[in-house]
C-alpha cells in the first residue's frame, strides 16, 4: 500500500477541515488557526500541519500529576493509525525535560526546524501545570 504525499494532503485540507479556525482581525484581514493535536504553533500552514507532514511533534499535559507527554510520529507506521505515535511521559524537572525534548527533536535529526517551537510549548505546558499558592496577597509596604 502506498502513502499519499504530504503536499497533496495539504492541498486537499487547506481550505476546509475540522480543525480550521477562522477569525477576523482588523478590517477584512482573516487570521487562520488550527486545533490539530500535532501543531505546535496552532498556525494553519503546511510547515506546522500535523495532518500533512509525516514527522510531527506534540507536547501535551500528562494528567493529574505534573507530567508532560511528548509524542512523535513514526514514519514507517503511516498506514496504521493505532501505532502511529511514539509517546513518552516525562515527570522530571524542567531543565531535564527541556534537554530530553531537544535531544528527541533536534539531535536525532527528527525535525530540527521544530526545536524552538517544541521548547516554547514545553515551557507553556509546564507553567500551566504549576499550582498557584492560595492565600492573601502581600501588600507592598514601600514608602512614597
Amino acid at each position: 500500500m502506498t502513502t499519499v504525499p504530504g503536499s497533496l494532503i495539504w492541498e486537499l485540507v487547506k481550505n476546509n477541515n475540522a480543525f480550521l479556525v477562522k477569525q477576523f482581525g482588523n478590517g477584512n484581514a482573516k487570521v487562520q488557526f488550527s486545533k490539530e493535536s500535532n501543531n505546535l504553533y496552532n498556525v494553519h500552514s503546511f510547515k506546522h500541519s500535523g495532518l500533512a507532514n509525516k514527522k510531527t511533534v506534540s507536547i501535551q499535559p500528562g494528567g493529574k500529576d505534573l507530567s508532560v507527554v511528548l509524542s512523535t510520529t513514526k514514519t514507517k507506521k503511516q498506514n496504521k493509525p493505532a501505532a502511529l505515535y511514539h509517546r513518552s511521559v516525562m515527570k522530571k524537572e524542567f531543565s531535564k525535560m527541556a534537554k530530553a525534548v531537544k535531544n528527541q527533536v533536534a539531535d536525532n535529526y527528527y525535525r530540527p526546524d521544530l526545536t524552538k517551537a517544541a521548547l516554547a510549548r514545553l515551557s507553556v505546558v509546564h507553567r500551566s501545570l504549576k499550582v498557584s499558592k492560595s492565600g492573601p496577597k502581600k501588600k507592598n509596604r514601600q514608602g512614597y
